[in-house]
């Protein structure tokens, strides 16, 4: 096969999977690994935690596309992804699952124990996932939940143990993805009430996602208060805080009901922004 055959097919599979998007999870599993050990954790740790998340996100997008085909084909904004529109094959999607599956699961093999036993958790939740907005609008809080397991798994591939301060982390992470899930989910309000798809816009409307999400997102500074307090982190978390605080409320100043021109920058600028400051502070914090 040819460099100029390979280099597209690995491209459409970076699109399939959304990989810049995986600038969203993968820093706060460096927290989560980083607030483990109260310090950088090896290098074997950190490349195999890294590994972990790319085999893990890429089968979790994967599933989703393969599950949510049909709905993605009479999304007109979603009709141009990958299986729908062809580029890549109904097979070539299931492969890429399997692969995706060997990396994760050699990944987890080559940390902590504990993990070991754990793996089955998010690949059921993975699955799961797309069903839920056939049936509840809840969908959100599964999506947030499957994104704030990367720091808990981070910590306990690290660490061999779950503390409480471990789960108030992934609760931040997870109210932080289901919050600015809410303001995802306005893109499609129309399309999903005609086919029937549940969601907090569609449910509660405009008005009751940017209420939900601002909740969310002061949970998700309240939850990383008080794991903070349960550890021994200094200047330089509490200053992270302060910075993912202004960030959300910034990002809330963006958009408002009946004003959503620049939903895109807060969805997609200003979250990855969020995640890349926060894990900067906790690093400067443990060097």
């Amino acid at each position: 096969m040819s460099d100029t055959t390979v280099a597209p097919l690995a491209l459409r599979y970076a699109r399939l999977v959304k990989i810049e998007h995986t600038i969203f999870a993968l820093p706060f599993a460096y927290v989560g690994a980083m607030l483990a050990v109260g310090r950088v954790p090896s290098a074997h740790n950190l490349l195999w935690v890294t590994v972990a998340m790319v085999g893990a996100r890429s089968l979790a997008m994967a599933l989703n596309r393969l599950i949510d085909a049909e709905i993605d084909a009479a999304n007109p904004r979603t009709a141009n992804r990958e299986i729908p529109s062809g580029a890549l094959g109904t097979s070539a999607v299931v492969a890429f699952c399997l692969v995706s599956l060997v990396v994760f699961l050699v990944a987890v093999w080559q940390l902590d124990p504990l993990v070991r036993w754990l793996w089955p958790i998010p690949l059921a939740a993975f699955v799961v996932y797309p069903y839920l907005k056939r049936v509840t609008w809840l969908c959100h809080l599964w999506l947030g939940g499957v994104d704030g397991l990367a720091p808990i798994g981070a910590w306990a591939a690290v660490r061999g143990a779950l503390p409480w301060q471990a789960w108030l982390l992934g609760g931040a992470v997870a109210a932080w993805v289901a919050g600015f899930d809410l303001f995802y989910a306005l893109f499609d309000v129309e399309v999903d009430r005609a086919q029937r798809l549940h969601s907090v816009p569609v449910r509660f409307g405009e008005r009751g996602a940017f209420v939900g999400a601002r909740v969310l997102h002061a949970l998700t500074v309240a939850m990383l208060i008080a794991a903070g307090l349960g550890l021994h982190v200094g200047l330089g978390y509490w200053l992270g805080i302060g910075c993912v605080t202004l960030l959300l409320v910034y990002e809330h100043a963006l958009v408002r009901p009946g004003d959503l021109h620049r939903l895109d920058a807060a969805f997609f600028t200003m979250n990855g922004i969020i995640a890349l400051a926060f894990a900067g502070f906790v690093l400067a914090d443990v060097l």
